[in-house]
């Protein structure tokens, strides 16, 4: 009996058991169960190859039945819940086109599933105007228009003015109206936000905290706080102001509040191609699925795979998944059906690119097999694909986030690829293999397939669901759904905060023009290109070696100027009344000159904001993340919770000095970079004053050779005292190695880890066989103790690029090897001005009918003639050009020989090395 129909007799019966008594199997396929059992016992009975052969399509008839009934299982509406025995988790709230209204989604951790719950309270969407009613009411395009509700007039508070305004609120009956309403009138303001965004904002929603539903009515499940929380909070803020105090106590439950514990799956498919290297189209599914893998975080490991007569089972290596179940269909229709099935079982679906890709295709495939629409669990949005009754979350979008991959992960991962993430956080990599993914044996393509769901699934379980649990964090901060939170970035993150936070104070959301007409001037010119103002400090480094350097830092620098300050859109510059005259403070530059003047008379909402989740961090959180007393399960949340502060804190700056942001008020930006360089100008005169010698400077940090640790203490206190800032010791270097250039350098700590800051050999699309040896070098470094020592390291570095010489001139290096591996950051059609070497490599791919989308990884190598580049898949060894490659190993070692003083000339002169090829 051949492995295919041994394999298929098994998981059919596996397939029976697990369903028996599942009630959403149709009563009609249970009925046969029976009589499927006793087919699979006369099959055990070593009945021939020849018998089973004759029984297979009654099997797989069997097997299809027990999908169940099509209209018990697809065709179930969305009903909303009037009473709810318990609190439910809120996930997402998103406008229902159909009944015209908003839609919470709710999950309850004991049934393991989602419910529903449609606005009851008759909320529309609005826009607002300076207009007065009556002339409103005069605009025919507005009154007359089908989508017209009504007017109303709202008081709000306009924070850039510093005064109560009456505003006219026009209604409508949905969404789509108010981007054509608000074009008949001069101005709009809250216009354009999203109106299930508004919803939250005027409910005071917080996604991903408890909610209770009863009598039809959602309220908040309020955490009973101890009285020792509450005192610790009153202590910890008593030289805030009123206000701060009030938010610290109303913010404290959305991080004492434990996570849920969702049941989810990861989903991952391959798909048939013809075309070796080519990933098929997702938007027209030309080929079949040939396997859809499921890992799920309640143990279920499932690979459905069809069945192609001229592929093997083959061999079963030790990467195959031998505890999970695999199935065979013949019909690719039945295959997808069924993983549709188990998508609707879950509450959660995982995907890596599952919006461009998985997802997408699964979605366009099943259209095109005919399968009904009311089948499909696949919804389309206007930015990503969900599920009609459960929710989609595409890994990719939220690991591809620079702030969490510099934030919350510390720059772990360098690329955004499934395998790199999985390598650096995970320590597994996905399963390497050279054929086409359409050939290989069905063995592999379960080992393959099944790992990269199962990747996708641990990425939001290891360290304690690390992920999952951040992710419900910045949920709660910043005001979002768990869709549009993973797939939006910080700035998306911050602006709602702030939005939510105008709402819930009465505040008038401003337009961004209105502050760059109030708050567009600067003062100070820009030394880097671009740019609008002065950015950060750089002291221009020494070239050489410095052994025993401490680096200092400034903690959070300028979220703690911005608190510090009390920076906000509304406070700095004011117009003239808007501020006493003795609350009014100047901003001065490094030299000390006045630039700007700030409003103290009441905190700023972005000082206050920034301020308290710093506060937050630093005083509690970052503490009971390393208090040993607590419950290592509640210290884990704890380190989460300061993970995800850490996240906004350090953004801060960087959108409200982002012309891009909304809120974005350029003398905000520049008070902070000011501040900022003042800091830094006088930090190092007050270090010079003590006899500390300073050697460089970076934005926050100073680099102190050889100091004297009780000068450090005085000059930490007097930073504390003279600008109320935090000074630590960051890091101490064995030594350090400048390069001469600003932010280029490498240190090496005690252990031999060794830093590097903004040298080439480092970047992720250097060329392996440079990167490897660079990474060599800087081992040989990592074990230098004295001066002496680098003489042995300055011999190891000519034989080494000697080595690499000779290799790329003889043509020993695989193509893979020379490969620049660049990723694709947007479509290809968006590259307009400027077509970098990847972008070039890639429109070759395109134009032979590849598919390419952002997030792709081009590799390419660098070639003679026109374009200078060819991808990999195109390229030969004989193209490639050997004197870029030389100059870019020159540019590479190059800056590691300057920080040590060595000549470049001195290892790699010509006339020597061609001598050297010579005597070879």
């Amino acid at each position: 009996m051949d492995k295919r129909k041994t394999l298929k007799q098994k998981t059919l019966l596996d397939f029976i058991n697990r369903n028996k008594g599942d009630s959403s199997i149709s009563k009609g396929a249970q009925s046969k169960v029976q009589e499927a059992l006793s087919l699979l016992d006369m099959m055990d009975k070593n009945i021939e190859a020849k018998t089973i052969d004759e029984t297979k399509d009654k099997g797989r008839e069997f097997s299809v039945e027990l999908i169940g009934n099509v209209d018990e299982q697809f065709e179930e509406e969305i009903k909303d819940i009037e009473d709810w025995p318990r609190p439910l988790y809120l996930l997402a709230v998103i406008y229902d086109g159909d009944e015209g209204k908003a839609l919470l989604k709710l999950y309850d951790e004991v049934e393991e599933k989602i419910l529903f719950w449609h606005d009851r309270y008759g909320h529309k969407p609005y826009f607002l105007t300076d207009l007065p009613p009556d002339s409103v009411k005069s605009i025919a395009k507005i009154v007359n228009h089908p989508s017209f509700d009504h007017i109303e007039t709202v008081e709000k508070y306009d924070l850039l003015l510093g005064k109560k305004r009456i505003m006219t609120k026009i209604v409508t009956k949905d969404p789509q109206a108010v981007a054509t309403l608000r074009n008949y009138v001069p101005k709009a303001w809250e216009a354009d936000i999203k109106y299930h965004d508004n919803y939250v904002f005027d409910l005071q929603l917080i996604p991903g905290t408890l909610y209770i539903v009863k009598n039809g009515h959602l309220k908040p499940y309020k955490v009973k706080l101890s009285p020792e929380v509450t005192k610790n909070i009153v202590e910890l803020f008593k030289d805030e102001d009123e206000e701060t105090k009030q938010m610290a106590i109303e913010w404290i439950p959305i991080f004492e509040q434990p996570p849920p514990k969702v049941k989810r799956v990861a989903i991952d498919i391959e798909v048939y191609t013809p075309y070796r290297g080519r990933v098929p189209n997702p938007d027209e599914a030309p080929y079949p699925i040939i396997s859809i893998a499921f890992a799920g975080n309640d143990g279920y490991k499932r690979i459905l795979l069809l069945y192609r007569p001229n592929v093997e089972f083959g061999e079963v290596s030790k990467e195959y998944p031998h505890d999970a179940i695999v199935e065979i269909f013949d019909n690719e229709r039945d295959l997808i059906i069924e993983a549709f099935r188990v998508m609707n079982k879950y509450p959660v679906i995982l995907t890596f690119n599952g919006d461009e890709f998985d997802l997408k295709y699964l979605y366009n495939r099943a259209l095109k097999l005919n399968i009904p629409k009311y089948m499909i669990p696949i919804k389309r949005t206007r930015t990503h694909l969900t599920l009609r009754k459960n929710l989609h979350i595409d890994l990719y979008r939220f690991f591809d986030n620079r702030s969490i991959q510099a934030y919350a992960f510390e720059g772990r991962y360098k690329e955004y690829t499934l395998d790199a993430i999985a390598s650096a956080l995970l320590g597994i990599a996905k399963i390497k293999i050279e054929e086409d993914i359409s050939v290989i044996p069905l063995a592999k393509l379960v080992a393959y397939n099944f790992r990269d769901a199962w990747v996708t699934l641990n990425l939001t379980l290891f360290s304690g669901e690390l992920v999952w649990k951040l992710i419900i964090l910045l949920m709660r901060i910043s005001k979002l759904s768990i869709e549009d939170l993973t797939r939006s970035t910080i700035s998306k993150w911050i602006k709602n905060l702030m939005y939510w936070e105008h709402r819930r104070r009465g505040y008038l959301i401003p337009l961004p023009d209105d502050i760059k007409v109030l708050k567009g001037t600067v003062k100070t010119a820009a030394t880097i290109k671009g740019k609008k103002y002065a950015g950060a400090i750089v002291i221009n480094p020494p070239t050489g070696v410095f052994f025993n350097i401490t680096v200092l830092d400034f903690a959070s620098l300028y979220p703690s100027i911005i608190k510090q300050w009390n920076l906000s859109y509304e406070t700095v510059d004011p117009p003239e009344g808007y501020c006493p005259p003795d609350k009014i403070v100047k901003v001065l530059d490094e030299n000390g000159n006045p630039i700007h003047e700030v409003c103290i008379a009441r905190p700023g909402l972005t000082s206050q904001i920034t301020g308290l989740l710093r506060d937050f961090r630093v005083k509690i959180y970052k503490k009971k993340a390393k208090d040993k007393s607590l419950n290592p399960e509640v210290r884990s949340w704890y380190d989460v919770v300061q993970r995800a502060m850490k996240v906004f804190i350090n953004a801060s700056y960087g959108v409200f000095g982002s012309e891009a942001f909304p809120l974005y008020a350029p003398p905000v930006a520049e008070s902070v970079t000011a501040i900022g360089r003042f800091t830094i100008r006088n930090t190092i005169s007050k270090a010079i004053e003590l006899g500390l010698k300073v050697v460089y400077g970076d934005t926050d940090s100073l680099f102190v050779w050889n100091p004297n640790s009780e000068k450090l203490e005085k000059l930490s206190k007097w930073v504390k005292d003279k600008f109320g800032l935090e000074l630590d010791i960051d890091k101490v270097y064995k030594y350090v190695a400048f390069s001469g250039l600003k932010k280029n350098y490498l240190g090496i700590l005690p252990d031999g880890t060794v830093d590097v800051k903004g040298m080439v050999g480092k970047k992720r699309n250097t060329p392996e066989f440079i990167k490897k040896a660079f990474y060599d070098v800087l081992a040989a470094l990592g074990k230098v103790n004295s001066p002496e020592d680098f003489e042995e390291v300055k011999n190891y570095v000519k034989d080494l690029v000697k080595q690499l010489y000779v290799k790329l001139k003889s043509k020993e290096y695989t193509l893979d090897e020379l490969a620049f591996k660049v990723m694709l950051s947007k479509p290809l059609e968006e590259y307009k001005k400027t077509i970098p070497q990847h972008v070039r490599a890639a429109l070759q791919l395109k134009a032979l009918g590849y598919h390419l989308t952002a997030g792709d990884i081009i590799s390419y190598v660098k070639v003679k003639g026109k374009d200078g580049v060819k991808p990999v898949q195109l390229a030969k060894l004989t193209e490639v050009d050997v004197e870029k490659y030389l100059e870019h190993i020159r540019t590479t070692f190059e800056q590691i020989l300057s920080a040590l003083s060595i000549d470049w000339k001195e290892i790699a002169g010509i006339s020597k090395l061609e001598a050297f090829f010579k005597l070879h």
